[in-house]
């Protein structure tokens, strides 16, 4: 073998000898401590804290700094343990309301009396492995030994107040829950903390994310901003409050522009991005969910870019920081609008501040630390250089806090210390009850109650479930099933004040109820907005759709982004922004603009109409002249060409022509039931009285030209003027009977017809009876179609009987008029197809009148000297 090799296997030889002896050492050790009497504490975390010994410990997690530094890892020694830097005065301030809450408690004669209640807070440092750590020294104890094995007495704190994040919140309860121990948090928020399975002893003094979203999601609703940016950070809080958020926009139908992520590690290049997509979005909202330390960077890069113009929305998690109420961030941050929890007021709270002294105890170092961060000065001497810059003042402990004016002496606008106050305060009145018990009269197994001196955490839960109180504030204080507290938020707005800093003030408030739901709040003319126009922006990817529209999504973008398109016909929209549009009622049609159903037009051949009007002019035209022939007829009656034929036959033809031009009148006007019940019927009546008048005469003509030959000579006998009457009598009482037998089965009746034309109602009448009517129009054409074929066969009689040519070409009029009538009035729509109808009788009419009587009349007036017996044989016998 080389040497390199030689060399590799003595040192794996060596480095699996040292990890052999090693887990010796720590199975020997394990060993002598199992067979020892006493617990040994084997390790120790390097924490920030706060100390007060009591009969009963509360234990407490703050986030006194900023930032957690973790040392450089050599993997050649032990490392150092991390240390925090930033200093935030406002969160200090929270970690001592609670020890003002439980000194107050120890003052109060009718709270736990007898019992004296300590403390033992720490400082997360915004670490969940800070966090951690501070909670496991909470549960565990930090006593180097513990020698009673039987784990009598009370835990080292029965109940904890904190951790105000919620991711640090789950970790911890995922652990401490197993024990049941009681965690009370005064600013997680996450609404997975909820969730009782989970986390069955965790409570909280603010309102769920759940919550905090909906109301959010009320401010966006009420100034119309359905196109909005999101920001959120990259922890649990962040995470679970973004998808919520999202899932409410999608169920309001409201989009989202843009999501970005806060990055954990403050990524120069990442904060850059999303100040780029802020900055190239349309979108003038942008909703934070943050908690003040993510979001710092990203402000810092904001300025920078002098980016204005946005309206910010802020969670409950930064909406108070002091952070950014500086004059430098106004004209960026001016005009944002947040929400928080409750505001509360704790009297004595400020004194209490002011009176508070460093101590020189190791486990009381965060008040050293905080007097140093007050007053710029050190405890350490000999010139410590601290942060690159020379320290000048030694600290003395004897400082004046009056002097200072900083977060932590302001008491204006407590938010999560109030919450913090209320948290300690169930904690005790939770141990209240469960000192009141009666034994026998307990909560737990055989009605007994908890031992004080045997504290478990699970019963201290039992009682804390159940807590109801009043601050002295006159707020109500309670937990539902889930552990979470009453829903009520305030509304904030970010105004410049004198100084040129920015200023909260209260805007209103957003509430929920069982009964009234969430209800929101505002004073919008209390509103300050960053804007030219003093206004609140647009922050709509699409504007609008008026009345009388409706949104079409345009296809790859979200809901918001759409189009508007005007309803179709018979549909209207008359809301805003609607989704669809609405059909009308089948009597009703939609306004010229689409946004309300009106009343259809009724429509139907009136005497008001201009087609209406005509026709009936053309129908009394044509009444008057047969009245005008009657006339003539009846003066010139006992002349030739008027007695020619059966004068008889030629009036009741002019009567029933009459007849037909004055059931026009029936066909117009406003359908009812007697005019649609007899407008058919004195139609199909007429008509067959005419046409068989027509039938008779030609017959007679015939039967006249038989009877001049020697071989017809009787055959007049046999149609004389009786036979003629019940000739056309009988041809007319089959119609009659037809008429009365479809009345009677299937009457016309009105009818609103809107199939023809879906803008307007044909008022028309409905046949009934298909059958009916073809029957009828079926038997008038069977007889013009006898009188036609007799006449045609007719025609080349002697010329003193030549009336069977113009009742020939009358009857070709006729049929021609009636075989067009069928393909016009089916294809006529709505009150066409009545005129269509209307002008086919009087063009059958007119056509009847004057193919007939109109060479008779001519002869009459204006040529009487041929209407002679003598001239008619003249005009034979010149044939002849």
């Amino acid at each position: 073998l080389s040497s390199s090799e030689s060399l590799n296997k003595l040192k794996k030889m060596w480095i699996t000898l040292y990890i052999s002896l090693y887990l010796s050492f720590n199975c020997i050790s394990a060993a002598s401590l199992l067979r020892s009497d006493t617990c040994q504490l084997q390790g120790h975390f390097r924490l920030n804290g706060v100390y007060q010994d009591g009969d009963v410990i509360l234990g407490g997690l703050f986030q006194v700094h900023f930032f957690t530094v973790f040392p450089d890892l050599s993997f050649k020694t032990e490392p150092d343990p991390p240390y925090c830097e930033k200093f935030d005065m406002e969160s200090f301030q929270q970690s001592q309301t609670m020890a003002f809450a439980i000194d107050e408690i120890n003052k109060n004669p009718n709270l736990l009396p007898n019992i004296t209640l300590g403390y033992h807070l720490y400082d997360n440092c915004v670490r969940l492995g800070m966090a951690f750590r501070a909670a496991i020294s909470l549960i565990s104890g930090t006593e180097k030994s513990f020698s009673n094995l039987n784990c009598t007495g009370p835990p080292p704190v029965i109940g904890i107040v904190g951790d105000p994040s919620s991711t640090p919140s789950i970790a911890i309860s995922s652990v401490l829950g197993l024990f049941r121990v009681p965690i009370v948090s005064y600013y997680a928020t996450c609404s997975c903390l909820s969730d009782r399975k989970k986390y069955p002893s965790f409570f909280r003094t603010i309102p769920s994310d759940a919550f905090q979203v909906r109301a959010m999601i009320q401010i966006l609703r009420h100034f119309g901003w359905t196109w909005v940016g999101l920001i959120y950070s990259d922890d649990d809080y962040g995470v679970y409050a973004a998808q919520s958020f999202q899932q409410e926009m999608q169920l309001f139908g409201h989009c989202v522009a843009f999501s970005e992520i806060l990055p954990h590690d403050n990524n120069p290049r990442d904060i850059r991005h999303i100040t780029g997509v802020i900055r190239a979005s349309t979108a003038r909202v942008v909703v934070v969910f943050s908690t003040s330390s993510f979001l710092l960077p990203l402000m810092e890069e904001v300025v920078s870019q002098n980016m204005t113009g946005r309206q910010w929305i802020a969670s409950e998690a930064w909406a108070t920081s002091p952070v950014y109420h500086t004059p430098r961030l106004l004209p960026f941050l001016g005009g944002t609008l947040g929400i928080a929890v409750r505001r509360g007021k704790i009297q004595g709270l400020h004194d209490f501040l002011l009176r508070i002294r460093p101590s020189n105890e190791p486990r009381n170092n965060m008040l050293r630390i905080f007097w140093e961060n007050m007053f710029g000065c050190s405890y350490e001497t000999g010139g410590t250089v601290k942060d690159g810059e020379q320290v000048k003042n030694v600290c003395t402990g004897e400082e004046d806090l009056i002097t200072t004016n900083t977060p932590y002496t302001d008491v204006s606008g407590l938010r999560a210390a109030y919450n913090v106050y209320k948290a300690v305060y169930a904690l005790a009145h939770a141990l209240h009850d469960l000192m009141q018990c009666e034994e026998g009269r307990g909560p737990f197994s055989g009605n007994s109650c908890a031992d004080i001196t045997n504290l478990k955490p699970w019963q201290l839960v039992h009682y804390l479930q159940k807590v109801n109180f009043t601050t002295g504030f006159g707020d109500h204080v309670s937990f539902d099933k889930n552990g979470d507290a009453l829903a009520i938020y305030d509304v904030l707005n970010w105004q410049p004040s004198s100084d040129g800093s920015i200023r909260i003030y209260t805007v209103g408030v957003v509430s929920e109820g069982a009964t009234t739901g969430m209800v929101l709040t505002l004073d919008e003319d209390a509103i300050y907005w960053n804007f030219e126009t003093k206004k609140p922006p647009r922050s709509v990817c699409s504007e609008s759709c008026p009345p009388g529209t409706r949104r079409a999504t345009r296809k790859g973008l979200p809901v918001c982004c759409f189009d508007c398109l005007p309803c179709g016909d018979g549909e209207i929209s008359n809301t805003t922004d609607a989704i669809e549009c609405t059909t009308c009622p089948d009597e009703f049609w939609s306004s010229p603009d689409n946004d309300q159903c009106v009343p259809k037009e009724v429509e139907f051949l009136s005497y008001e109409d201009p087609l209406g009007i005509s026709l009936t002019t053309a129908s009394l035209l044509g009444t008057c002249f047969c009245a005008l022939v009657m006339i003539v007829f009846t003066l010139h009656r006992n002349t030739p060409i008027v007695r020619a034929n059966n004068s008889e036959l030629s009036f009741l033809l002019l009567v029933s022509l009459k007849m037909c031009f004055l059931c026009v009148l029936l066909f117009i006007g406003q359908p009812q039931l007697w005019t649609c019940q007899l407008r058919h019927a004195v139609f199909g009546i007429s008509f067959v009285l005419c046409i068989s008048s027509i039938l008779v005469k030609t017959m007679v003509v015939i039967a006249v030209f038989k009877s001049s030959r020697p071989e017809g000579k009787g055959a007049m006998k046999w149609f004389g003027a009786v036979q003629q009457r019940c000739t056309v009598l009988v041809l007319t009482a089959l119609q009659v009977v037809i008429c009365a037998v479809w009345l009677s089965t299937a009457s016309p009746t009105p009818h609103k017809n809107n199939q023809y034309i879906r803008s307007k109602i044909v008022y028309e009448c409905a046949i009934g009876s298909v059958a009916g009517f073809s029957m009828l129009l079926g038997y008038i054409g069977l007889l013009a179609a006898v009188s036609f074929l007799l006449a045609f066969l007719a025609r080349n009689l002697p010329d003193n009987f030549n009336e069977t040519k113009f009742i020939t070409f009358s009857m070709l009029i006729f049929c021609a008029v009636w075989i067009a009538f069928v393909p016009a009035y089916v294809s006529s729509p709505g009150k066409y197809a009545v005129a269509v109808e209307i002008f086919a009788i009087l063009a059958s009419s007119f056509g009847l009148l004057v193919a007939i009587f109109a060479p008779k009349c001519y002869i009459i007036l204006l040529h009487p000297e041929r209407n002679t017996k003598n001239a008619i044989m003249g005009r034979e016998t010149q044939k002849k």
